[in-house]
């Protein structure tokens, strides 16, 4: 009994080290990126036509529960994460879900996904970012996003956190050695993974530029 007892302690602990202290950046698992694993949907096909769209930096600060020194100095170039690009699930979304939700009898899922992508260097963000739509359906990121970024090479990450799905990929250049942005990576992992389920994903709507709907706790809401 004792044995079976160490075996199985054994075989969760590289998965609770995952949790704890996500892969290192040194030790990333880049593919080209034809051959990356997108985002999923599961077997609900309408979720497809639910929109994201991009998120302002103060957005992403928020929803990582981050520390925001000082709002009144804070501007486009002044922020932490200068080399990311977040998509955020839109208004109507958001309201989708909770239709789908209940005209489907609570079959339908309520769960969100946001999608980042942290680039190796700012230039190749910016150059990405004049490109790229400022709101996509969540069907088309795969193709429209991710297979789009010829010549780079990806690497992916899921996190679920309640009612949203977090969705991070790492973007290099083919044939580059290491990551130029790992600090940026391993600081929006480790905020990932240290936040607490989301319960409410109305609560998103209380972020900067959108309304709220009955809303005034922080946006990670613990169990």
């Amino acid at each position: 009994m004792g044995e079976k007892e160490k075996k199985k302690k054994h075989k969760q602990k590289p998965k609770e080290a995952y949790q704890e202290n996500p892969k290192s950046t040194s030790d990333l698992s880049f593919k080209p990126s034809y051959d990356v694993k997108g985002i999923k949907f599961g077997g609900q096909l309408i979720v497809k036509s639910f929109t994201v769209r991009r998120a302002a930096p103060l957005e992403l600060l928020r929803l990582l529960a981050l520390p925001i020194s000082n709002t009144n100095n804070f501007s486009i170039n002044n922020h932490p994460f200068l080399s990311t690009t977040a998509f955020l699930p839109t208004n109507f979304t958001i309201l989708a879900h909770h239709a789908w939700h209940t005209l489907t009898l609570g079959l339908g899922t309520k769960k969100s996904k946001v999608v980042l992508f942290v680039f190796e260097t700012q230039n190749m963000k910016s150059v990405v970012d004049r490109v790229w739509p400022p709101e996509i359906p969540l069907g088309e990121v795969n193709k429209k996003l991710i297979k789009s970024l010829n010549g780079c090479e990806i690497a992916r990450f899921k996190f679920r956190k309640g009612c949203i799905t977090f969705y991070v990929f790492a973007v290099r250049r083919v044939g580059s050695l290491g990551f130029s942005c790992a600090d940026d990576l391993r600081t929006i992992l480790q905020s990932v993974v240290a936040l607490k389920d989301f319960l409410d994903h109305t609560a998103m709507l209380a972020l900067p530029s959108q309304r709220s709907i009955s809303y005034s706790h922080p946006v990670a809401i613990a169990h």
